[in-house]
């Protein structure tokens, strides 16, 4: 069968009777699972629990579904004698149906491996497929690759966001108005799985970005080692530029690491002063000294920290982010004037340090999306001195050493979510004199209004609060965006109560230090 899928490397390669299951049916599934379809592949799904928006549609395009428990691998899908198994991101790589497979000695492809091999489904006018962007990064991915595909299309390119960012990227690789290039968000699951492939056509992006390395889904990995090898996987094959964080000495190491295709060049980017071959910050102007022939007498001007003052884009990790996907578009050609004006217009998605409401004094913020320490860290390092509004699901991760370094400088801490304890023990040994207080939460509807109360009672005029939760929301919540809005609309309803109401806010139901 090896020798079978070392031919299907192409949409027009004859993909006819393959046998495939898909595990999983979100999402991501579906549009395996109906680009196979498309194919003339033999599909199964085999998921836990099936929506019912993408089960109805399953037998229309001649799928068929196996739904039930998936602590062992399903005799339907033992029966079904799969040729490849293509799993969502979601599946562990410790998942008894993913250890199965591996076991059984079949194949196991993800989403992005597929869509690789099918990308020539629509080429460019020279017949040749889309280019490839991949970004990674524990934090900032979403923005990077908003603001890089932002950037290309500026510049004159037909580029699709796509991947991780929410629009998979089959549904990219299928749509007939075709791309220039694919800007491609990358997750460490969805690299789990292409450090799996074995075939003669293996992905090899144009240029790739790590944006940085931290502690986060340690539970899905099993250690840290390994998220970082999969982080590092973004970089293998790489043909133009491996753009990396000199900050971030990890990503440096990766590049160093990599094999990549002769030719290709490590392009680095921080807020310092950038040496040939960098982009970053001199005198408030981010500058490229990485894509011109004088990049070691000269710079190009790209924008200044007074313009990105203007977008609300000039918290340190977003300008961070800015020179990341400044550098990937320089490297596809992209003018430093079509960047300028790319940014002008360009704005951060909802919770990503985004000013909900000003209001007697105080700045409200929602980071939501800051669900992991490290993101934590950027918001705190933008906003020294808030109230901190953090917790919920650590993901295995430690948060003693956030607490540590930025627990100390904030004015008061309040702690949501189910896995508390860790959090207050962190402050009460590296902050003790910060005060402290916890939100039950019995009731999701209540925790964000409890919490604008407590930290309305804290914040004086001059001072900012700040929802940066460190942690996933799944605990209290649907999803990172579901709390940011209740916050939102928590402070939003603080800031209209009545006046007479001033008095009857609830007061901290305890606190330490």
């Amino acid at each position: 069968m090896s020798a079978r899928l070392d031919t299907l490397i192409s949409w027009n390669a004859d993909w006819s009777g393959l046998r495939v299951a898909v595990l999983g049916l979100s999402v991501t599934g579906f549009s395996v699972a109906d680009t196979l379809a498309e194919l003339g592949a033999e599909v199964l799904v085999v998921t836990e629990t099936a929506p019912a928006e993408y089960a109805r549609l399953l037998p229309i395009i001649g799928v068929e579904l196996s739904e039930g428990p998936l602590d062992a691998a399903p005799a339907s899908l033992v029966d079904f004698g799969a040729d490849v198994v293509v799993a969502s991101p979601g599946f562990p790589p410790h998942h008894p149906v993913v250890e199965w497979a591996r076991a059984s000695g079949i194949a196991v492809w993800g989403d992005i491996e597929l869509a690789w091999r099918v990308r020539d489904k629509v080429v460019r006018p020279d017949g040749t497929p889309a280019d490839w962007v991949l970004i990674t990064g524990t934090n900032g991915k979403t923005t990077t690759t908003q603001l890089t595909a932002t950037m290309l299309v500026a510049g004159g390119l037909r580029a699709a966001p796509c991947g991780n960012i929410g629009v998979p990227i089959l549904d990219a690789v299928r749509d007939p108005a075709g791309f220039d290039v694919l800007v491609v968000e990358l997750s460490s699951h969805q690299l789990w799985y292409l450090g799996l492939q074995s075939g003669i056509d293996q992905v090899s992006p144009y240029a790739s970005v790590c944006l940085n390395l931290a502690e986060d889904h340690l539970e899905w990995h099993g250690s840290f080692e390994a998220y970082r090898a999969a982080k590092a996987q973004v970089y293998d094959r790489t043909r133009v530029a491996c753009v990396y964080n000199k900050s971030d000495i990890a990503t440096r190491e990766m590049v160093e690491n990599a094999d990549v295709v002769e030719g290709c060049r490590a392009i680095g980017f921080d807020l310092g002063v950038p040496g040939p071959s960098d982009l970053g910050v001199v005198d408030g102007i981010l500058v490229d000294r990485a894509f011109l022939d004088e990049r070691r007498t000269s710079a190009l001007e790209l924008t200044t920290l007074d313009d990105l003052a203007a977008a609300g884009l000039t918290a340190p990790h977003v300008v961070a982010n800015i020179l990341a996907a400044a550098a990937l578009a320089r490297s596809l050609d992209v003018a430093p004037a079509d960047i300028r004006d790319a940014l002008q217009t360009f704005r951060l998605d909802p919770h990503r340090i985004e000013v909900v409401a000003v209001a007697e004094g105080i700045t409200w913020v929602d980071d939501s999306k800051a669900t992991n320490p490290h993101a934590a860290a950027s918001s705190l390092a933008a906003y020294p001195g808030a109230v901190w509004v953090l917790g919920g699901v650590l993901k295995g991760v430690d948060i003693t050493e956030l607490v540590a370094e930025r627990g100390p400088a904030v004015k008061a801490a309040i702690v949501i979510g189910e896995e508390r304890t860790e959090i207050t023990a962190a402050f009460a040994r590296h902050a003790p004199a910060i005060p402290v207080f916890e939100v039950d939460g019995a009731h999701t509807e209540d925790v964000m209004t409890e919490v604008v109360a407590l930290a309305a009672d804290v914040a004086r005029d001059g001072d900012v609060v700040l929802l940066a939760p460190a942690a996933a929301s799944f605990d209290q919540f649907t999803s990172y965006s579901d709390r940011g809005r209740r916050f939102a609309a928590a402070v939003h309803q603080w800031i209209g109560r009545d006046a007479g109401d001033n008095d009857d806010r609830p007061s901290a139901p305890h606190g330490s230090g």
